[in-house]
């Protein structure tokens, strides 16, 4: 009898082992963090302790990742589709070139990330500042596919004491006199709640409008960020890195950014004590995400989630003599925060692998269990052995240069559109970043150019494209700078209007045949003439927005060595190859 009831038993587990064996692991959770123009060359992330505990220490920080337009809407819009701005159109915050109004005309509220996430299984709730233009005039039906949202509306967006918000579509409500950052802390972290006690797998999108600068809606006008009284005590002595970069005796940069006049003392006092109130507003969204990692880890989820951290664009404040904000192509602006810990993620890493804001759609979608053909960028390294993308991001800008805060030096000049508003500060880059180089190349609809060796220029104070002495010293593998430009400048006839494959590894669509890989490959003198004859990158006009036949050639030789001549490939894309 006994024998009998032992062997029911070892029966009756086996079963159940063999069920639990058989039966799929739950996708991980995904819980998303980004905030408002937050840096990071002033280690603004030092400056959060649970960051620092929960993210930093527990998970990788990736020292190279870039947002590939410094602007808010458009590089949101970059990030929740997986497309290049040049491919979405959405190159502003406001209508009629940006702003949520354009991100709906342009199809993107029915074809994008959360819509994907929710066709692979998962709940999906936003909190917080979505895009510019979502207002109390157009908040129902508003950005689709979410679960639950609870979306800042309008320009209370950045009134710290001032936000309206709806939820679920619902009626706007009036927050007045309760801090932002703590209002947007409660809601996610009930929405968290909600996602707990539902079976499926979640995603969690919190995006407070921390550090970026409080605006009034009436008259229209960019000051300190605020923050509540039981963080005013912070920081008191905190003073912007002096850099080389730093308000420098010699300008640099092109088009507007180098004619600005060197900064009086009132200047940077008043930069020192702005750079100081941002820190002060984050601390609110350091409280949030240690009660974000805590609230998993009470429920036992810590473990099976992926919690990325990471901003919209950076910002300079004193760099380049520059008054406070972005829309500038030095890291400073695009050189941002992005952390990750979860499910087999390294701890307490810094890792150099090249990424961008453009890759996130790609990541997320990998972690969902769903990856997405067709996307313009590819699942970061911690989720690939052997990534696809290994060295460029391709950054573009178009309309005009943003400064925030009282002292703008040029209020009076004629080159200004609005105040705080500079033309002409549209252009196109490559970042590049591989063995034995370190590279920013861009150029501007004025038909300027920069080139930084940043592994010795770190500031990028030194333009190597106005500067013969300096280039004729600069040397990759041995090969001049103008061999180095002209590589350059193919890879950004490729990346400038790319869409799909040919933006991760545009040096395959250069060389189909194979043998280039990188900027290594490509410097071999095998290929000089093939790079020379390339068509040139350029602008006919300074536009507001994508115009293809507004921006000089838009078709790249494809290099085959065969005959020796060139002709347009269809089998390339209708891409000119160039055979010798």
């Amino acid at each position: 009898m006994g024998g009998s009831a032992v062997t029911r038993c070892l029966v009756t587990l086996g079963l159940m082992l063999s069920v639990t064996a058989n039966t799929p692991a739950k996708p991980p959770n995904i819980v998303f963090v980004i905030t408002d123009d937050q840096d990071s060359h002033m280690n603004s992330l030092e400056h959060m302790p649970n960051l620092q505990r929960y993210l930093v220490k527990e998970g990788t920080s990736f020292s190279n990742h870039f947002c590939t337009l410094a602007l808010c809407c458009p590089s949101r819009v970059n990030l929740l589709t997986g497309k290049a701005a040049h491919n979405t159109n959405v190159t502003d915050v406001t209508p009629p070139f940006g702003g949520y109004p354009k991100f709906v005309a342009n199809g993107f509220n029915d074809n994008y990330l959360p819509l994907w996430l929710q066709e692979a299984g998962y709940n999906t709730y936003y909190v917080g500042k979505f895009m510019n233009g979502l207002s109390t005039n157009n908040y129902n039906p508003g950005p689709k596919g979410w679960t639950g949202s609870d979306f800042l509306l309008g320009m209370t967006t950045y009134d710290y004491w001032g936000a309206v918000m709806s939820r679920n579509r619902g009626a706007p409500v009036d927050y007045t006199g309760q801090y932002s950052g703590d209002v947007v802390a409660d809601k996610v972290l009930g929405f968290m709640d909600d996602a707990i006690q539902d079976d499926k797998p979640f995603f969690v999108a919190a995006a407070p409008v921390a550090p970026h600068g409080q605006v009034k809606p009436r008259p229209l006008w960019f000051d300190k960020p605020e923050y509540p009284e039981r963080h005013a005590h912070l920081f008191k002595d905190y003073k912007i890195p002096r850099t080389p970069n730093f308000n420098p005796d010699t300008p640099s940069g092109a088009g507007w950014v180098a004619a600005m006049p060197r900064l009086n003392q009132t200047h940077i006092d008043y930069h020192d004590e702005y750079q100081r109130c941002r820190l002060r507003a984050l601390q609110s969204v350091d409280e949030m995400v240690g009660q974000m990692v805590e609230k998993l880890e009470e429920n036992g989820l810590l473990d099976n989630t992926y919690f990325m951290y990471t901003t919209d664009n950076g910002f300079h404040i004193s760099q380049y003599r520059l008054p406070p904000g972005k829309t500038c192509g030095f890291d400073t602006d695009i050189r941002i925060p992005m952390i990750v810990r979860g499910p087999g993620v390294p701890k307490d890493q810094v890792s150099e692998a090249v990424s961008s804001h453009t890759d996130l759609a790609a990541t997320i979608m990998t972690i969902a269990g769903q990856p997405r053909a067709g996307l313009d960028g590819a699942p970061m390294a911690f989720l690939q052995e052997n990534p696809r993308k290994s060295e460029h991001v391709a950054i573009e800008f178009w309309g005009v240069g943003r400064t925030e805060g009282p002292f703008d030096p040029f209020y009076q000049n004629a080159f200004k559109l609005e105040d705080g508003n500079y033309k002409n500060n549209t252009y196109k880059s490559v970042r590049l970043i591989g063995d034995g180089y370190n590279l920013y190349y861009s150029v501007w609809c004025s038909h300027e150019q920069e080139y930084y060796d940043v592994s010795t220029d770190p500031s990028q104070i030194q333009n190597l494209a106005t500067d013969p002495i300096l280039a004729s010293q600069h040397k990759i593998r041995g090969r001049p700078y103008d061999q180095i430009v002209n590589r350059l400048n193919a890879l950004m006839m490729v990346v400038k209007s790319c869409s799909g494959n040919e933006c991760v590894e545009p040096w395959k669509s250069l060389h189909p045949s194979g043998g280039v890989r990188n900027l290594k490959d490509a410097l071999n003198k095998t290929y000089d003439d093939f790079y020379a004859q390339h068509p040139k990158v350029s602008f006919d006009s300074c536009e507001m927005w994508y115009i293809p036949e507004k921006e000089g050639p838009q078709e790249y030789n494809v290099y085959q060595a065969s005959h020796p001549h060139r002709r347009r490939d269809v089998e390339y894309g209708g891409h000119w190859s160039y055979w010798v």
